[in-house]
């Protein structure tokens, strides 16, 4: 945030609106202590299931590849192996994804990583006209078409999280 309460475009920001995608960006307030989604849809008075985290893993065959799931839920590994053309994957470890995306805990858009990578939304997202995905920073949302963004990242769209 600049002095004047101006919200300070990042870079995804700026690749969407390239794309002419339409968005709009969500501040809410930033707990070092408590990074999780279930935190940001409290800040931003929105349901759980509509706040969607970004989570990045990596496949034994494939590599890196994304997942975007409900703030709340957990991926299954084996259907998002599946999906991804992997035998088994895993979340890579926190120290990695700055190197690998660009982007810090907390601030992981599937928008604008440094290279774009095999993305998969979990179907629900599908279920609401807008849903909230980072920015890329911490402290800041899009509130955005669930089937624009998918759209722009070519994402997949499955089952990939633990019931």
């Amino acid at each position: 945030m600049s002095r004047n309460n101006k919200i300070e475009k990042t870079n995804a920001a700026r690749l969407l609106d390239k794309a002419g995608i339409a968005y709009t960006l969500v501040p809410y307030e930033v707990d070092e202590n408590d990074l999780a989604a279930t935190h940001i849809a409290s800040q931003l008075g929105e349901p759980i299931d509509q706040v969607f985290k970004t989570l990045v893993l990596s496949g034994d065959r494939t590599g890196y590849f994304v997942c975007v799931v409900p703030g709340d839920a957990e991926v299954d590994l084996k259907a998002a192996a599946k999906v991804s053309g992997n035998k088994k994957c895993d979340l890579i470890p926190m120290k990695e994804l700055l190197g690998v995306t660009g982007y810090i805990r907390g601030g992981c858009s599937p928008v604008g990583m440094k290279k774009p990578f095999p993305t998969f939304f979990h179907s629900s997202a599908l279920e609401y006209d807008t849903i909230y995905v980072s920015a890329g920073v911490r402290g800041l949302q899009f509130r955005i078409s669930p089937t624009d963004l998918i759209g722009y990242v070519n994402a997949s769209v499955a089952d990939i999280i633990k019931l």
